[in-house]
This record gives C-alpha cells, sequence and structure tokens, in this order.
C-alpha cells in the first residue's frame, strides 16, 4: 500500500466513523467502530473492516445495515474526499479483537 492509499484510507476511516455516529439512525447498528480501510491502487473499492460492542449487537444486523447505508456514505464521502471517483464501500466484520481477547482468556488459563 503506498503513502497515498494509506491517508485516503485514514480519511475515509475517520469520516465513515464519524458519520456512521452522527448521520445513521439505524437501531440495528449499535456500537460500532471503523478499526481499518484497505483501498484499491486505483481507488475505485474500499474494504471496510469493523467490530461491535455490546451484548445486543449482532454481526448479521450490523453489517444488513452498513450495506444498506453504503450508497449514503458514499455520497457523504463525496463531498469530503479530493478524488475523481469515490471508491465503493464493501463492509466486513473484523475478528481480530475478537481472537485477540480469546487469546488472552488462553493465556491467562495457562498461567493459572
Amino acid at each position: 500500500m503506498n503513502s497515498r492509499q494509506r491517508k485516503v484510507g485514514e480519511q475515509v476511516k475517520r469520516t465513515l466513523g464519524e458519520l456512521i455516529q452522527r448521520e445513521i439512525r439505524d437501531p440495528r447498528l449499535g456500537w460500532v467502530t471503523i478499526t481499518a480501510v484497505d483501498i484499491t491502487t486505483d481507488f475505485s473499492h474500499a474494504t471496510i473492516y469493523f467490530t461491535t460492542f455490546g451484548e445486543d449487537s449482532s454481526v448479521e444486523d450490523t453489517m444488513l445495515a452498513l450495506d444498506s447505508a453504503a450508497g449514503f456514505l458514499r455520497s457523504k464521502l463525496s463531498k469530503s474526499l479530493k478524488l475523481r471517483t469515490v471508491p465503493q464501500l464493501h463492509f466486513k466484520h473484523d475478528e481480530s479483537v475478537e481472537y485477540g481477547s480469546r487469546m488472552e482468556r488462553v493465556l491467562e488459563d495457562i498461567v493459572r
């Protein structure tokens, strides 16, 4: 990933986080955190990685809510990004946080 991709990815991450918190009123979302953004070299596609927090948050419901809001989010991104084309948004659940928690529990059990 080159430095321009990284910069645009960070801007997309920051902007999407704000938009999801402030402008999307979908009850399926709950606590969503954007953890990473990968953008293709031609800036036509962006994979958005997210995590959910809380007991009642379902990954499937969150994915549906984000997918249904993708057009709205993309149009809002077009106003803040200085790109010829705004990337298509593809959402994926980031399982690294859950994996880290599981590993931490395993290590704690080993120590005991």
